[in-house]
């Protein structure tokens, strides 16, 4: 049976996704609007005008969906989450709290402005508002991604054993987090190529159906220059964030690599083959020398090491975890026992390994072995999920780059127009950002487990106590509410898409 603590993740999961399927569009589309009108500008070039407006319509409605799906997300860590919100609330909620101020004042202001200001003020105002849309779209998702930043490396914290939980301590640790930088312009460009991506297909669309000729060309000129800058920066990028995961998340590198055994220095990266969890190896693998030791560490001689060797360091740092929770149980029962408190301080990084045992045994600090080896068994993630989520994330990058890379030469040679198997290809390309996307994720965050906050806190542990049917009744809702939702949306998107820009008069709001 299906309990509370994994179904308030599916939960959690399922409504990530979704809302992450408006996000990188957002992100991507909001520069391209910024890109035409400064065109626009520059040039007085009515068509530009009428380019930005177009294109700034399904910006419009891309951007409603994502408030509406992204609002109700933050209220799980009150209801599903609640020890979660109590434990590392005072943390966690920093920035949520302030990317809940940009995207509610700073970034909805600047929405308003973009679609009814075109007639109410100067170009060039409307221009600069145009720009400062952009930035705050791109400053609500950093705030977002670096309170994810902190859940993969909790920087910038203490435990107060007066009061028990996680408190902040340095907030600029926080934000100037390598995984957290690293995960926000990865994430950033990642959304560039979702746009310029959208763009492109919709704009070859148009040359296939021989209609909105002379948009579909400008826009060309746009999307895919930009779009190959942007896949390019991903894939580079991708290669900076192997270095943070390889530094900080050891466990989960493993798992992408499907690697149980350390092997010697420099490890080789798995191009393809099949994870085989019952015998602990991968079968038909085609290996690249040296690469994976390259990536992850920099260096030609520091091991890349498996997960059975991570086991058995997680069974040390279990017993030592042990010890600090037991010194905290002396500390609630006498707050002046130095012995007690010299104890955990000495342990308090292994605290959270500790809380591991509280799914395994009765009594943490009476733990036996087989409770102890289960819980560092714990440590090990989906490895299949991980496995092939990298590998579809990576093979998407490399096939989009060889899109771009296609359309932007033909575009130079003036020549795509000929092309038609190119523009015939561009629809089908077009669900791969977001393939790749919902693929990184689950790779963040499904390979992060059994943590909510890396080494910190257990998943399990941050869970309320919730009946499973209860959560069973708000996980159908959500499905049915945002399935709802993705319908509107995909034929609101179609329709403006089939009608095109009004070509007598500029397309506006009703």
């Amino acid at each position: 049976m299906i309990d509370a603590v994994v179904l308030s993740r599916l939960q959690f999961a399922i409504t990530a996704l979704y809302h992450f399927l408006f996000v990188p569009l957002t992100l991507g589309l909001v520069i391209i609007l910024a890109i035409m009108e400064t065109i626009y500008v520059l040039t007085g070039k009515d068509i530009w005008k009428k380019m930005t407006q177009f294109w700034g319509m399904l910006f419009g409605i891309n951007f409603a969906m994502g408030v509406a799906t992204g609002i109700t997300m933050e209220f799980q860590f009150g209801t599903n989450w609640s020890y979660y919100a109590h434990y590392v609330g005072d943390i966690f909620g920093v920035p949520l709290a302030i990317e809940g101020m940009v995207a509610f004042f700073f970034e909805a202001t600047f929405v308003g402005i973009f679609f009814f200001g075109w007639d109410r003020m100067s170009r060039k105002a409307h221009l600069v508002c145009t720009w400062i849309l952009a930035a705050g779209t791109s400053l609500s998702a950093y705030w977002i991604l670096v309170a994810n930043g902190w859940m993969q490396d909790p920087v910038g914290a203490y435990f107060n054993t007066d009061t028990m939980r996680m408190e902040l301590q340095h907030l600029y640790r926080i934000m100037l987090s390598p995984t957290a930088q690293c995960k926000f312009v990865h994430t950033l460009n990642a959304g560039y190529v979702t746009g310029a991506l959208f763009v492109t297909a919709i704009s070859c669309y148009y040359l296939l159906r021989g209609k909105h000729l002379e948009l579909a060309r400008r826009s060309l000129w746009v999307s895919t220059p930009f779009g190959l800058y942007a896949v390019i920066s991903v894939i580079i990028l991708g290669d900076e964030s192997g270095y943070t995961v390889g530094h900080g998340q050891k466990m989960k590198l493993a798992s992408i690599e499907a690697a149980w055994h350390t092997e010697e220095p420099p490890a080789g990266l798995t191009l393809v083959g099949w994870p085989s969890v019952a015998e602990k190896k991968t079968k038909w693998a085609i290996r690249i020398p040296y690469l994976m030791g390259l990536i992850t560490t920099r260096s030609l001689d520091t091991p890349v090491l498996g997960i059975n060797d991570l086991v058995k360091r997680g069974k040390s740092r279990i017993k030592k975890g042990m010890l600090a929770y037991g010194a905290l149980q002396e500390l609630k029962k006498d707050r002046d026992n130095e012995t007690a408190r010299q104890t955990f301080r000495t342990n308090e990084k292994y605290l959270g390994y500790g809380l591991l045992l509280k799914r395994r045994a009765p009594n943490v600090v009476d733990a036996t072995h087989a409770q102890i080896k289960a819980a560092a068994n714990d440590l090990v993630p989906d490895v299949p999920a991980i496995f092939w989520s990298f590998r579809i994330m990576v093979g998407c990058g490399f096939a989009m780059l060889a899109f771009f890379m296609l359309a932007w030469y033909w575009m130079h040679k003036s020549r795509l127009e000929e092309k038609r198997w190119l523009l015939y290809a561009a629809p089908l390309v077009l669900p791969m950002p977001w393939l790749a996307s919902s693929c990184g994720w689950i790779l963040a965050e499904h390979g992060r487990q059994p943590w909510a906050i890396d080494k910190i806190l257990p998943t399990y542990y941050g869970a309320s106590p919730l009946p499973a049917s209860f959560v069973w009744f708000t996980l159908i809702g959500f499905i049915l509410f945002y399935s709802t939702l993705l319908v509107v949306d995909l034929y609101l998107m179609a329709r403006c898409i089939r009608m095109g820009p009004d070509e007598d008069r500029p397309l506006r709001l009703k």
